[in-house]
């Protein structure tokens, strides 16, 4: 059971909330080029039915600015303008009409032009990001880094966030991220202590589905069981469907926020008669447009079957070559292996 959420400043991007006692947002990243605006729109559009609630998008020259316009206008969730080097790509991001934006104010140049984006922040009425990575690091803490990542993370983003309240600016909100869980966990305990903005959790570069997700899930779900952090990411090398999905599955593991359709199946074992493996994979996709919060239970033998399916809303437990379909705990009846599949998903629909 996840700890009580430390309360942190309240942040609004567009029509949504990002810390005090609002829900952990779940972000993703675009992949697609930001010039090409029809493809970014309909990968945005994929996520956001998926349950992405903010999205960024890289904004790395003058020709993408140039596609942000319509791209802001035309999605269906807020936009944020990932920056980097260069505070005039920042400004013509909030100029563009950038709900949010995140910098890094240790490789843009020096702290005038970081104070040149906070004044367009201030006078477009938007947060910023401070977003302070193990892998861009200013070299004023790259010593320190060598000997303790996780505090030249949070120093680095402390002498920031001062320099943000010296220009009478705190519509904030951090990040400190590492490639590592180990780091990652430490450096926002720290963090969490020392400030009260809210914190955007995330690994960096944490790898590809398989590896970043568990990575991911380690590191978000110790620092979320824990009361700490108010938006994620889940950085993965794969499609940024799978980014949104894997955050909600680490959100629901950890009982801070429920979301979509719960696969409860077998490791499978030599008392198993059905392709349990093909049925709960065939499931999980099935099932992936479902917003609903539901347990659907695939189990392939008699001893935890039954039980398992029993408490689930909605179950099969299998036998040879057939299974039994549960409701609510109740037995519906009895079907070929073939139909499995088809029945399970037309009662899950039915509940939804």
């Amino acid at each position: 059971m996840a700890k009580m959420p430390k309360i942190t400043k309240k942040i609004k991007v567009k029509n949504i909330f990002i810390g005090a006692e609002s829900p952990v947002i779940v972000q993703s990243m675009t992949n697609t080029k930001t010039t090409d605006v029809k493809a970014t729109l309909k990968q945005i559009d994929e996520l956001a039915k998926n349950g992405c609630e903010l999205i960024r998008v890289s904004v790395p020259d003058k020709e993408s600015v140039k596609g942000l316009p319509e791209i802001i206008k035309k999605s269906t969730i807020p936009v944020v303008a990932d920056i980097h080097f260069q505070s005039e790509l920042a400004i013509a991001a909030i100029n563009a009409g950038a709900h949010k934006i995140r910098i890094n104010p240790g490789n843009i140049g020096g702290l005038d032009k970081v104070s040149a984006i906070i004044e367009a922040a201030k006078e477009a009425n938007i947060p910023i990001r401070i977003g302070v990575n193990s892998g861009s690091l200013h070299k004023e803490f790259q010593e320190l880094a060598h000997q303790d990542l996780a505090q030249a993370l949070v120093s680095s983003a402390l002498k920031y966030i001062d320099f943000f309240e010296s220009q009478d600016f705190d519509q904030i909100v951090v990040s400190v991220k590492a490639s590592s869980a180990k780091d990652t966990i430490k450096a926002y305990r720290l963090l969490s202590n020392k400030t009260g903005y809210p914190l955007h959790l995330g690994v960096t570069e944490a790898g590809t589905l398989l590896s970043g997700s568990i990575k991911s899930a380690v590191a978000l779900g110790v620092l979320l069981g824990e009361g700490i952090g108010d938006t994620i990411r889940v950085s993965l090398t794969d499609k940024p469907v799978n980014e949104v999905q894997s955050a909600y599955k680490i959100l629901s593991a950890v009982g801070v926020r429920q979301r979509g359709v719960d696969i409860i199946s077998c490791p499978t074992c030599a008392r198993c008669e059905v392709d349990v493996v093909s049925l709960s994979q065939q499931a999980e996709r099935r099932l992936a447009d479902i917003a609903k919060p539901l347990k659907v239970a695939v189990m392939g033998c008699v001893v935890n079957g039954p039980g398992e399916a029993k408490e689930a809303d909605v179950g099969i437990a299998s036998g040879k070559n057939s299974g039994v379909l549960f409701v609510d705990g109740q037995i519906i009846g009895k079907y070929p292996e073939s139909e499995l599949l088809d029945i399970l998903e037309k009662e899950v629909r039915k509940k939804v």
